[in-house]
Formats: structure tokens, C-alpha cells, sequence
């Protein structure tokens, strides 16, 4: 049985266009590919249509995305709606004052920043990947957005890995994902 937070219809055809590629990028790791879904342009407008309709434009001001498949969705998100979009990098990509937020890997840490000038007092934040597994990426992400004056409206992706209970460690703040596995 196929779930998300949208439907069945919309977590089918999320399913759908996602290749598992095992051993990759290390063994053991099954790798959800979602580069057809990126492919297939009615496919993908539908994906984009869901987040925004999901949301409504009027509830968001800006759409945040997190490195790297997450820029892919979330300029759509934010062109679809009419918005702003913001990127939030991989350390040492941003060109004038950031701020920082390293996170835990189950192999190491990473840092992700943003700039600091990068929302007004209050701003209302969309925030978009493709991805939740464990929550480290998307709760430094959050904290970011939250460290910079915008206020996190929703966390939207395209597949959760629901095993890995990323949902959890990103409590209270909502997130909805197409597709639940």
C-alpha cells in the first residue's frame, strides 16, 4: 500500500518515478532516486501543483530550499506560487555573512548555512526538499531559517522515510510528505 500525506494518487505517482539504487552511496544504502519524477515535466508540474495547492500561496511568503535536490523542487514551489526563493548550502558557498548549523551524519557531521540577511523579521518560510530520513538535515535547516528571523511555515517533501522517524525529531513544526515509506 502506497500513503502520503497528499493521497494515495499523489504518493502512486511519487512510487512510481523513484528508482531504488543499491550500494549507493555507500554499501548497504538503497538510494531513492527521484530524478524521473524531475524528468517527466507533467509528472513533475503535478508534484509542484500538490505542494502549492497543499499549502495555499497565501501562507507563505518565500520558499527555502536545502542542498542540493531540494533547490530543484523548491525554485518550482517558489515560482509556482509567485515567491521568493532562498538557498540553504553546503558550507562555504555563500558569498557574504551566513550563519552556520553543523548536524550529526550516521558517518560524520555536516554544516549547512544561510545567509543571515536572508529573510525580513517574521517572514513566513516554505522549506523544501526531497528527502526526510533521520531529520538532521531539515531540524539544521529549520534552526537556520528560524536563527535568521523567518518563521517556519511548513517543511514539505517528496518522500519520507518513515522508519528512520525524522518526522519525529522535527516536532512541533508540521511537515508533509508526498510519498510514506
Amino acid at each position: 500500500m502506497v500513503d502520503g500525506d497528499s493521497g494515495v494518487e499523489v504518493a502512486r505517482r511519487v512510487a512510481d518515478l523513484t528508482l531504488d539504487v543499491q550500494d549507493f552511496p555507500q554499501p548497504g544504502i538503497a538510494f531513492k532516486d527521484l530524478t524521473p519524477l524531475f524528468a517527466s515535466g507533467p509528472d513533475f508540474a503535478a508534484t509542484i501543483d500538490t505542494i502549492v495547492g497543499h499549502y495555499g500561496p497565501d501562507s507563505f511568503d518565500v520558499v527555502a530550499g536545502i542542498e542540493a535536490r531540494g533547490f530543484m523542487i523548491a525554485a518550482a514551489v517558489a515560482y509556482a506560487a509567485g515567491v521568493g526563493f532562498v538557498p540553504v548550502r553546503k558550507v562555504g558557498k555563500l558569498p557574504r555573512k551566513t550563519l552556520r548549523e553543523t548536524y550529526a551524519l550516521e558517518y560524520g557531521e555536516a554544516t549547512l548555512e544561510l545567509h543571515a540577511d536572508a529573510f525580513s523579521p517574521g517572514q513566513r518560510v516554505l522549506v523544501v526538499d526531497d528527502v526526510l530520513a533521520t531529520g538532521g538535515t531539515a531540524e539544521a535547516a529549520l534552526s537556520l531559517i528560524e536563527q535568521a528571523g523567518g518563521v517556519v511555515a511548513g517543511f514539505a517533501v517528496l518522500l519520507e522515510l518513515a522508519f528512520l522517524e525524522g518526522r519525529k525529531r522535527l516536532k512541533p513544526r508540521s511537515v508533509h510528505a508526498l510519498l510514506t515509506v
